[in-house]
């Protein structure tokens, strides 16, 4: 009997999240509303930061993020060189250009030592990504860059992640999360923009309802509904909806859980690996709490064959697997628009071509983690 394949991620949903999508369904209040605003409250709550709003995905929360912060044409704004391209895209959607720096081989996040060279007076704000779970070196970051220049995390991995004892969402002007499948939440897809500051919540709650005054579940309960609220602001919409919220409500519950599962096997696979000489686990360094969206591994220049055709080979054997993320300079739109090659980042390129996430997920049982470790034993 063939075994089956062991995805690389797979959301964990159940009667919980049935239940609460019923209830949304039946209170006929399907779009943005109260079970949005209990979200957020709960997340902002887990996260221990003041304000959070819940946005259609983490692309449109970074892009909400750079537009509040007032990024426009003529702005510069710095991207690690290894990331989503989501992270890049969002800087070009404000007309902004993304000024890419090298990555650190270890931790696989923006290199601080890397971004003096990067600063100009143009510099407005770093795209701080907490690559797989695991924070950006925040400090080291802002001993570089001005005080003008803000931090914007793009913590779409970083749920239940923290750094020195501070949680992700809080470390920047604004941190944004996903609830993409493969993130340890989901509500299919949607995004949470963070902060501590009033007035950038504000501006980012009016963003995504189109620039309005008065949000849209404020003024449906107001005493005159029949009034339109002002727009001052040219906005989108990029408002969650009520069922995604119920859903996120329900996916709260199981947080706590799902993040302790997660680092117990990513320190399983971590001491299991550690026979295979030419595969470099994933580093939390001291101060760290990683919040294990991915566990990323690097195929060193010993290993039997090259990445890819470990991948393949892995992938006969019912193991699924994925490269780490893109090196976006080499991507085409970059090259072709920007002008962007590799030849400067060579940390990010030796990523792009030896990094491999393995199966890490909830819905895996203890053979399934023995079925990967032992594949990548026999490679």
């Amino acid at each position: 009997m063939t075994e089956r394949r062991i995805d690389i991620a797979s959301p964990v949903t159940g009667d919980e999240e049935w239940t609460a999508l019923r209830g949304s369904l039946e209170s006929g209040w399907l779009t943005q509303g109260p079970r949005v605003a209990e979200f957020e409250r709960l997340f902002a709550e887990y996260q221990g930061v003041p304000y959070a709003k819940a946005v259609t995905s983490c692309t449109t929360g970074m892009h909400l993020a750079l537009r509040a912060l007032g990024i426009g044409p003529g702005d510069e704004v710095i991207v690690p060189a290894f990331t989503w391209v989501a992270t890049a895209n969002v800087v070009i959607y404000c007309g902004a250009t993304p000024v890419f720096v090298d990555v650190d081989p270890v931790t696989y996040n923006l290199d601080p030592t890397k971004l003096v060279d990067a600063l100009s007076d143009r510099t407005k704000a770093v795209m701080a990504v907490h690559l797989f779970g695991l924070c950006a070196d925040i400090d080291a970051i802002r001993a570089v860059v001005p005080d003008d220049v803000d931090i914007v995390e793009d913590a779409a991995c970083a749920i239940g992640a923290s750094y020195r004892g501070r949680p992700a969402g809080g470390l920047g002007r604004l941190g944004v999360f996903s609830f993409h499948p493969r993130k340890v939440i989901t509500t299919g897809e949607g995004g949470m923009v963070t902060t501590a500051e009033e007035e950038l919540a504000e501006v980012v709650e009016a963003l995504r309802n189109h620039g309005a005054s008065l949000p849209e579940e404020v003024r449906h309960v107001g005493s005159q509904p029949w009034l339109l609220p002002d727009f001052d602001l040219l906005g989108y919409n990029y408002r969650m909806t009520d069922l995604q919220g119920s859903v996120g409500i329900a996916q709260m519950a199981r947080l706590d859980g799902l993040l302790a599962e997660r680092r117990h096997w990513a320190e399983w696979y971590s001491k299991a690996l550690g026979e295979v000489a030419w595969l470099r686990p994933p580093v939390v360094p001291e101060g760290y709490v990683h919040g294990w969206q991915s566990y990323v591994v690097v195929v060193d220049e010993s290993a039997p064959a090259p990445r890819n055709e470990l991948m393949e080979q892995l992938h006969r054997q019912g193991v699924s697997t994925r490269p780490g993320t893109h090196a976006v300079p080499d991507l085409g739109w970059y090259r072709r628009e920007l002008g962007t090659s590799m030849e400067a980042y060579p940390a990010a390129t030796w990523l792009r071509d030896r990094s491999m996430a393995i199966p890490l997920h909830n819905r895996m049982d203890d053979h399934d983690f023995e079925r990967v470790v032992d594949a990548l034993i026999s490679l």
